[in-house]
């Protein structure tokens, strides 16, 4: 039938699979956080990532908010997943990491996929959640004029409504080109609590920023204004950095990283390959240090995300 969203064996490939206890939340007005899978899947090691999984959404929870953790589990968006399905990212050899531009396949094929920003931000918004809590945005990769590398989360982000919370972009990438890149698309960024934008493992980039917010309620009054002044379906970026003394120290993370960059162009690694070679070689280099950085501003968005998403469901 013309029209028919269902697939070769009638089964539909359109509708996203809601959690019972989401899709009460989002009935009730009460809030709620998107929370992405990759960092369970492939950003952790095991048993640890599981825990990490749990304690994010448990902090969900304190702050009074409903977690959503978005995943692909047998060709299903699932918005909001049990804990034997978190279980099943956690623990599952085969599980694929998922961007926008894969979900069409991942559905399509019956895959299982854990979703990256650009994957996670895309779902969210489709199923109505409004905040999002992450680490770092991927951005415009150093030597972008020679190699157009840039991350597929500043387009997505370009045209989904959403609040994402996050420590700012990876280190790893050219930061400065990022922020043009995000001011081109139109994407609105402000610092929360701060006029420095962060640097994921660091609080400062390096780099300023435009505008401050200092409370949730005032996130959540620029979310409403997005609404009231009805421009572009753009995202709103809010830079949270992670405290000073859980931040990888400065020099050190200087030093590496020039070492990462060094041993990377030395072995030719290019492409998608970049990013995981940069961050393993960070995370083994400073003997854990940096992974450590990257989980506590995970778990500072994570209840920064919380507190907004509750200031926007009051109204």
């Amino acid at each position: 039938m013309k029209g028919d969203p269902s697939g070769p064996t009638g089964r539909r490939l359109t509708v996203l699979v809601v959690s019972d206890e989401v899709q009460a939340a989002l009935s009730r007005r009460q809030p709620v956080v998107a929370l992405e899978s990759t960092i369970i899947a492939h950003g952790l090691p095991r048993p640890r990532n599981l825990r990490v999984a749990l304690e994010l959404e448990e902090a969900v929870r304190a702050e009074g908010a409903v977690p959503a953790t978005i995943a692909v589990l047998d060709g299903r968006p699932r918005i909001g997943l049990s804990k034997a399905q978190l279980e099943r990212v956690a623990g599952s050899d085969s599980i694929r990491k998922l961007g926008h531009r894969a979900l069409p396949l991942a559905v399509a094929t019956g895959a299982d996929g854990a979703t990256t920003v650009s994957a996670t931000a895309s779902l969210a918004a489709r199923a109505g959640l409004r905040v999002f809590a992450t680490g770092g945005l991927g951005g415009v990769h150093r030597e972008w004029t020679r190699t157009q590398d840039e991350s597929a989360d500043l387009g997505l982000l370009a045209r989904t409504r959403i609040t994402v919370v996050c420590a700012g972009v990876k280190s790893i990438l050219d930061v400065a080109a990022t922020l043009q890149r995000l001011e081109t698309l139109g994407v609105s960024v402000a610092g929360y609590g701060t006029d420095r934008f962060p640097g994921f493992y660091l609080t400062d980039s390096g780099h300023g920023v435009d505008w401050t917010l200092r409370t949730p309620a005032e996130v959540a009054a620029v979310m409403r204004a997005q609404d009231a002044v009805a421009g572009p379906e753009s995202a709103l970026v809010v830079a949270n950095p992670v405290a000073e003394a859980e931040q990888l120290e400065p020099a050190l993370h200087a030093r590496v990283l020039h070492e990462a960059l060094r041993e990377c162009a030395a072995r030719g690694v290019t492409g998608q390959a970049v990013t995981p070679f940069l961050l393993d070689h960070l995370m083994r280099h400073t003997d854990g240090a940096s992974l450590e950085a990257n989980l506590a501003a995970v778990r500072g968005n994570v209840r920064l995300a919380a507190r907004i998403a509750a200031a926007w469901a009051r109204g």
